[in-house]
Formats: structure tokens, C-alpha cells, sequence
């Protein structure tokens, strides 16, 4: 009976290892990449038109986190390509994006530019209408510096357990605003966002989300970033808080009641991202991936317009 059981068990991994099977091509070439970062992509079928970055967090392996999170099912479900930045050991012993990092996060200037051209190029090759980002972590912070550089690029972005831009520009710095939050105050990360940005008219929607027992990454990074954006609209939207058992969303919507903002805070959670493994092709086990009915990959897809 033991012998039989671990037989279905093992046919039964190995089929979901099969359903999560998929191949990541690489990006080659893609300009200049003065980051020295390298990529991958997956198409879901050749009439896929949006394009979704995925930056992964410190020690992971970005087609990793992409299978682990739901990214690639959904990607498989909602007919969208998915672009994977690769850091290296070299950059960075943890394999972290350099967000705090002043040559890798300004404008067209190292990681940064490194990711912008890997966009660009890809959405040039499979002629992509629409471009979201999203980020954990380090990843989250590197994304806060993509949309505030580059906000006409992107349509959405998400940043989960993430930092806002520009939080840190040196390791001391970084450190700080990881324990304590942003040094800058809400009006002051508009005015520097606004001021790199000075003819922007509407910027990429976002959705924030943290575990309220983050100890890694502070919350308060979380909640300065969505009242940022929240701000840097002409004019500034009203927070609308709903309160539920494990979590609780604020809306910032406008006047058509289009959700602009959300901030998705989790209860009993820390540093990293939320599964539901109840869904297709999900691993609650992986390091800073956390089980809950609450599955975040989806709930981006959700806030970006996914059907």
C-alpha cells in the first residue's frame, strides 16, 4: 500500500512538473546593457500583444519565481508575453538589483537602462500594445525606479514588499529606509518624481502591495509609495479603505471610479510574496513566498484588466 501511494504521489508531481513545464527563451541581444544583466521571455501564443516584466527578489532566480508565483499560469491563461531580467552574483553576492545603487537606478544609466532596453527591444519584436511591470522586493524597489523614469513606457506597474524611488542612492541609505522608511516625506518623492517627469500627464496605474509583518522591508515603504502615486495626479486622489478578515485594500479612484491605486496589506504576513495554492501550478514552499488565500500574482493580473 506504502509502495503504491508513494507511486501515485511521485506520477502526481510529476505531472504538475510537466503542467508547469515552460520554455523561457533567451533575449540576446537587446542594445546596450551597461548593467550587465541578462534575460529570458516567454510568448504564450503568437497572438499575444501585452508584455509583463518580472523582476525577482535578493537569491532568486527570476523563471524560478516566475513558475513558483503563478506568473507563468497566468501568463498561459490570460495570453501575455513575460519578460524575465536576470541579475548575476557578480553585480551583486545576493544576486539583488543594486536599487540603492546611484549608477544602476538614474536614468538611462546602468541596471536600469539595461531593463529599459530589454523592454523596448522585446516589445519591438512581438510588436507588444501594452507593457506591465512587476517586482519583489529589490525587484519592487528597481520597479518603483523604472515607472518613475519611464512612465510613459509602461501601462500598470505592482510592486510588492518593495521600496519607493528614489529611497536610497548608497548601501547606508538603503539600510535605513528598509528598517524605517523613506527619509523623504510623500511631498517630497512627488516633487522628485514630477521633476524628472515634468510633462507627464498621466501616470502608470499601480498596485502596492505588503505583509504588515514585513521585518525585512518596513510597510511604511509600501504605504509611502501608494500615497506617492496616489499624488502625482493633477489632482490628488481620495483614499477609500475596505476592511476585510486577513487584509485590507485602499482604493484610490478617480471620478469615473477607475481604481488609479491600491494598497493591499495582509495580515500575519512577512517579507515576500502571497500564493494561493489551491490554484493551478502555485509552490507556497519557496523562500519568500507565502501561503494565503490571498494569491498576488492574480490579484495583479486583476488590477492591471487581465480577463
Amino acid at each position: 500500500m506504502f509502495s503504491l501511494v508513494k507511486n501515485l504521489t511521485w506520477i502526481s508531481l510529476l505531472f504538475i512538473s510537466i503542467s508547469v513545464k515552460a520554455n523561457f527563451q533567451p533575449l540576446a541581444h537587446f542594445g546596450d546593457n551597461p548593467g550587465e544583466l541578462s534575460a529570458s521571455y516567454l510568448k504564450a501564443s503568437k497572438q499575444a500583444k501585452s508584455l509583463v516584466v518580472l523582476l525577482h527578489g535578493c537569491v532568486q532566480n527570476g523563471e524560478t519565481l516566475a513558475r513558483q508565483s503563478g506568473f507563468v499560469a497566468l501568463a498561459q491563461q490570460h495570453d501575455f508575453i513575460l519578460l524575465i531580467p536576470q541579475q548575476n552574483n557578480k553585480n551583486n553576492v545576493k544576486s539583488c538589483f543594486n536599487w540603492f545603487s546611484e549608477q544602476d537606478i538614474s536614468k538611462d544609466k546602468g541596471e536600469v537602462l539595461s531593463i529599459k532596453n530589454m523592454i523596448t527591444t522585446l516589445q519591438k519584436q512581438v510588436d507588444a500594445e501594452q507593457v506591465y511591470i512587476a517586482g519583489l522586493s529589490a525587484g519592487g524597489a528597481m520597479t518603483s525606479a523604472l515607472l518613475t523614469h519611464y512612465p510613459n513606457v509602461f501601462s500598470a506597474g505592482a510592486v510588492v514588499a518593495g521600496l519607493p524611488y528614489p529611497c536610497a542612492n548608497d548601501l547606508a541609505k538603503a539600510i535605513s529606509c528598509m528598517r524605517n522608511g523613506p527619509s523623504q516625506s510623500i511631498a517630497e518623492l512627488v516633487t522628485l518624481a514630477k521633476r524628472k517627469n515634468e510633462k507627464v500627464l498621466q501616470w502608470p496605474r499601480l498596485i502596492v502591495i505588503t505583509g504588515t509583518n514585513d521585518n525585512v522591508v518596513n510597510p511604511k515603504n509600501s504605504h509611502q509609495l501608494a500615497w506617492q502615486w496616489s499624488t502625482l495626479s493633477e489632482k490628488p486622489l481620495e483614499p477609500n479603505k475596505i476592511l476585510y478578515e486577513n487584509y485590507q485594500r485602499t482604493l484610490w479612484q478617480n471620478t469615473d471610479k477607475e481604481t488609479l491605486v491600491e494598497l493591499l496589506e495582509i495580515n500575519e504576513i512577512g517579507h515576500g510574496l502571497t500564493v494561493n495554492s489551491s490554484l493551478k501550478n502555485r509552490e507556497a514552499s519557496a523562500s519568500f513566498i507565502y501561503e494565503s488565500s490571498l494569491d498576488s500574482a492574480s490579484d495583479i493580473v486583476r488590477f492591471w484588466g487581465f480577463k
